[in-house]
């Protein structure tokens, strides 16, 4: 029997907390952090992309923008094999940290850099060089923080604690979008692209060392000490590519439908209301809170779901929903562009959201054992989220300019929403055929 499934069978072993609160909310808010930070770079990309990136027409400066944030996307897998690597041999505390300080040192990075008409070429070259470390540190975030939370959870209720990864992401989403409302609202356009953006990267760097604080005071996980005590696996990335690629394989493919659908539905959606809609900025970042305030709310039901009826039962059925609903959102977005459409439709994408992400951490921690946990996580999270989910914005502003198609994307969504069924039900097969889930 390979390594994988009886060493992920750590649901027997005993752990010793008695409260994971602690824990999972230490874990909660630097996640909440990365995420914030990512998402305001979307939010303003526009904005970003006039003052870094400017170009003959608003068009190419905004694929300049779009793709610089897909950019930091390449260096996720990079995160994911040093950092997720770093946290099966160092701990899991120990890569959260680091994940945190990198983060923190991107945000900076791109707070205060000075614009294209200030250094020329420079100003770019920063801006990609903050993005690329942020997508670094991103990249170790999600393996190591699911794996700290589900190794501090009881065997029966991780789909719960896991799912607050997400929930903290529905959290980042409000914070991230009420933060670009406000400032949209309050100040004019000029004071915007002067100094107001630069703002809502500020916001991220005051909430980081709280971040790191509290990882400071947290305990390592229960199942590392005793693995620790044995002897961490001293190439974990080998023993993932070796022993567990189908796995991995598989996946990369579950995460594929739901990341396409979160960035194109939640993070390009405000760009995507304000140029083809034409939905106020306020407005639109409205329609990303209702999807982040829902996200945050639902994920830990499904999450419970999950630990009940099964991660694969939830996980299939709420991916075929988004397969099939992706279409509709957006004709229904193109047939009555209003605000209240717009809400409606982001409070869908929420519940949605929440259906097929709040199964997924636990899931993908259930196929890697513990001593390869936080590679096999961030591998898996993070090539798929790089594929499928980074360069989305770029893809379907590429596909609507292509087309003049303003339903583009939901054709995008449609496609990864299949891969995602047929690798979900493979999975779920395989793994049946091992251990019942």
């Amino acid at each position: 029997m390979s390594a994988q499934f009886h060493s992920s069978d750590i649901g027997a072993m005993p752990v010793a907390r008695r409260n994971p609160w602690k824990e999972i909310c230490a874990a909660s808010i630097g996640n909440a952090l990365e995420f914030y930070d990512l998402l305001i770079y979307g939010y303003f990309a526009i904005v970003i992309g006039k003052l870094f990136f400017p170009a003959a027409d608003e068009t190419t400066s905004l694929l300049l923008s779009v793709g610089t944030f897909g950019i930091s996307f390449v260096m996720r897998p990079l995160g994911a094999v040093i950092l997720g690597s770093y946290a099966d041999r160092a701990g899991r505390k120990a890569s959260l940290t680091l994940s945190i300080l990198f983060m923190m040192a991107g945000t900076a990075m791109i707070a205060f850099a000075p614009t294209y008409s200030q250094i020329g070429i420079l100003s770019p070259l920063i801006v990609i060089a903050a993005r690329m470390l942020q997508g670094f540190s991103t990249g170790g975030e999600f393996g190591a923080a699911t794996a700290f939370m589900v190794e501090h959870a009881d065997a029966k209720r991780r789909g719960f604690f896991a799912s607050w990864q997400l929930s903290t992401q529905g959290l980042a989403t409000v914070l991230a979008a009420g933060v670009s409302a406000f400032l949209s609202y309050a100040l004019t356009e000029n004071q915007l692209n002067d100094w107001g953006w630069r703002v809502a990267f500020c916001v991220g760097l005051l909430i980081g060392p709280v971040g790191l604080y509290i990882r400071s005071q947290i305990d390592e996980t229960p199942e590392f000490k005793k693995l620790a005590a044995v002897k961490p696996e001293k190439s974990p990335l080998k023993v993932v590519l070796v022993n567990d690629r189908l796995n991995l394989l598989l996946g990369i493919g579950v995460v594929a439908g739901a990341t396409a659908f979160n960035y194109v539905h939640k993070v390009y959606m405000p760009t995507y209301a304000l140029k083809q809609l034409h939905i106020p900025a306020t407005s639109s970042f409205l329609g990303a809170m209702v999807t982040g305030f829902v996200l945050m709310v639902t994920a830990p039901m499904f999450g419970t779901l999950s630990d009940r009826y099964g991660r694969f039962q939830v996980l299939s059925i709420a991916m075929m929903m988004i397969g099939a609903t992706s279409y509709p959102l957006f004709l229904m977005l193109t047939t009555w562009p209003t605000v209240t459409t717009l809400i409606v439709v982001q409070a869908v994408v929420g519940l949605l959201l929440a259906a097929c992400l709040g199964p997924i951490p636990a899931m993908l921690s259930d196929i890697f054992p513990t001593s390869t946990r936080g590679t096999g996580l961030a591998l898996s999270y993070n090539f798929s989220v790089t594929i499928f989910g980074g360069f989305s914005p770029l893809i379907v502003t590429w596909m609507i300019a292509f087309s003049n198609n303003k339903m583009a994307p939901s054709f995008y969504v449609m496609t990864t929403g299949l891969i995602s069924v047929i690798a979900v039900l493979a999975l779920g097969r395989r793994m049946a055929r091992r251990k019942p889930f």
